[in-house]
């Protein structure tokens, strides 16, 4: 019987007294202090973070408890993303998530790893019925890990609502030490029109900032302005026990004591995420690595977590008219920094204009295109991007093709064709659509072959060219030599690499049975339990058949002998 979590408080927290949540009917997940390296919207590439990053001492295999009664709705194996996952359903309606796990308890890894042989795969999505696997509150369900694309050892945890929203664990009653204010690393502001001047700028400004009479106050240096403008801050938050630059909860701006702009970070939909490039200044991020959150709304952005926006946050300044904007930056503690920006209405000539490069391709929000250069098209579909803007597809003298550049941020998939006549058929196989990485060297670009024509879909401008990989994976055994005797082994472990196209498939048996390999990506190991299968003789013939992305393979063959 599961507990029913219908009981709401009437207790309120600081910042959120207008709403209810249940503050006592979850525990943590973790029996060890919370300390964040990651909070609840935190401005990720191209997504908010969903959840909240609990620190783990930089090790792995801390328990992990369920919060609540519930039962495992869905387990998630991935070679990235959230690694090893497990998602609970609560009675209640909210689903919690734990993401980057190193195993499962051993009931529910009993369970994996069963459907893992019956469908002969280590990657695997399941959705175990409601009476399959039930878990009470406190119980043990798995064990910290840095799975997936882990940066490090953490417990990635969310709570979602019945929607599937994720929505922020801290209303829950999750209870963090935090007395610093949010640090403001810059304060910018933006002509919004062609009119628009600041300083006699319609180029980004940053503002200068003073401190005022209170630590976690500040004044801008006085602003002449005219036209339509807006503000932007560049700000994170640290708390007490950790020194992660963190995302602030929440914005406000205030015009002469009336509020005109805020959001917050409560609650949104995985569909609106990628919605944070019109949050933010994304040129200026890929430029500068500063992330700067805009105080007004775009006209293609379609984010839920405004609240009391008046004229999308817009400033209209008007010609001898004096303003005060008030912004303030607050953390989930309610540690609130402040700016004060006072702003003159004048008119003045704009002597620092923006630049526009004009191309013959105008790419309008609303309407498809396709531009073609020599042997290669893109198809750009309609609200692919936010924004009009002038496109450029150009190529180089290695024959790589320019595609725009990465200062753009795509919301929709566009496709790049390359023509590819002029190869041969065996040439074909090992050729691929690359792109440069940020190091500057070739990345696998997701290519599909039809024919004399290969194509990719992707959201990132940059450049793209056709390259040849012609090397198959290297597998190298780790902890065992052919013919020798491993019985003092948990593990079998081997190394797999590929110099260019990567790895996208592996298969590996013993004694012709299919076994599982799990496949640690980031470290390119594949690593075999022998407490998975038991076989009766002792001597091993161990097959692993290691595929690339454009099909080259590779055999590895190998007898051991071990007695379980």
């Amino acid at each position: 019987m599961y507990r029913l979590f219908y009981i709401f408080l009437c207790c309120f927290s600081v910042a959120f007294s207008q709403n209810k949540y249940p503050q006592n009917d979850f525990r943590s997940p973790l029996d060890i202090p919370i300390i964040l390296s990651g909070t609840f919207g935190e401005l990720r590439s191209n997504h908010f973070h969903s959840g909240i990053d609990i620190k783990t001492k930089q090790k792995e295999g801390f328990e992990v408890f369920a919060i609540g009664d519930g039962h495992v709705s869905r387990i998630k194996i991935q070679h990235w993303g959230f690694g090893k996952a497990l998602y609970i359903t609560h009675s209640n309606g909210y689903t919690s998530v734990y993401a980057h796990l190193k195993k499962l308890a051993p009931k529910l890894e009993a369970y994996l790893k069963k459907q893992q042989y019956n469908k002969e795969r280590y990657e695997i999505q399941l959705y175990p019925t409601a009476d399959e696997l039930m878990l009470k509150k406190g119980e043990v369900i798995a064990y910290s890990g840095n799975s997936g694309s882990s940066g490090g050892p953490h417990l990635h945890f969310e709570i979602r609502d019945a929607a599937s929203k994720p929505m922020n664990p801290m209303l829950f009653g999750i209870d963090v030490k935090d007395s610093h204010y949010p640090t403001v690393n810059g304060l910018f502001a933006y002509a919004l029109s062609d009119s628009a001047q600041i300083n006699s700028s319609n180029k980004i400004v940053q503002l200068q900032l003073k401190k005022d009479k209170e630590e976690n106050s500040f004044i801008a240096d006085k602003v002449f302005a005219s036209g339509e403008i807006g503000l932007g801050v560049n700000s994170y938050d640290k708390q007490d026990l950790a020194f992660n630059k963190n995302g602030i909860y929440e914005l406000e701006s205030f015009v002469n004591g009336v509020k005109n702009f805020s959001y917050s970070f409560k609650k949104f939909s995985f569909g609106e995420s990628r919605y944070i490039n019109t949050l933010i200044d994304y040129e200026r991020y890929k430029e500068k690595k500063q992330r700067v959150q805009r105080c007004f709304v775009t006209p293609a952005n379609k984010l839920s977590i405004y609240n009391d926006v008046v004229n999308n946050g817009i400033l209209k300044i008007e010609e001898g008219k004096e303003y005060t904007i008030v912004l303030k930056v607050k953390d989930f503690k309610n540690n609130t920094t402040t700016i004060t920006v006072p702003i003159v209405g004048k008119k003045q000539n704009i002597t620092q204009k923006k630049k526009e490069t004009v191309t013959n391709h105008l790419i309008t929000r609303n309407a498809a295109h396709t531009i073609k250069e020599d042997l290669v098209s893109v198809y750009i579909p309609k609200q692919a991007f936010y924004e009009d803007f002038y496109f450029e597809l150009a190529k180089d003298k290695k024959g790589r093709y320019t595609i725009h550049n990465d200062k753009v941020p795509a919301h929709k998939n566009f496709v790049i064709t390359f023509d590819v006549s002029s190869y041969t058929e065996k040439e074909r196989k090992q050729l691929f659509i690359a792109s440069l990485d940020r190091k500057k060297k070739p990345s696998y670009s997701s290519t599909k072959k039809k024919g004399t024509k290969f194509t990719t879909s992707t959201k990132n401008l940059g450049t793209y060219f056709l390259a040849k990989d012609t090397i198959p994976p290297k597998v190298r055994p780790i902890n065992f030599a052919k013919d020798k005797w491993i019985s003092n082994k948990k593990y079998l472990k081997i190394k797999v690499t590929d110099d260019l196209s990567g790895v996208r498939s592996y298969r590996g048996t013993i004694n012709g049975k299919w076994v599982l390999f799990e496949y640690d990506a980031k470290k390119g190991m594949l690593i075999y339990n022998f407490s998975d299968l038991i076989f009766e003789e002792a001597k091993h013939n161990l097959k692993l058949i290691v595929t690339d992305n454009v099909g080259n393979n590779t055999t590895f063959t190998s007898t051991f002998f071990r007695k379980n």
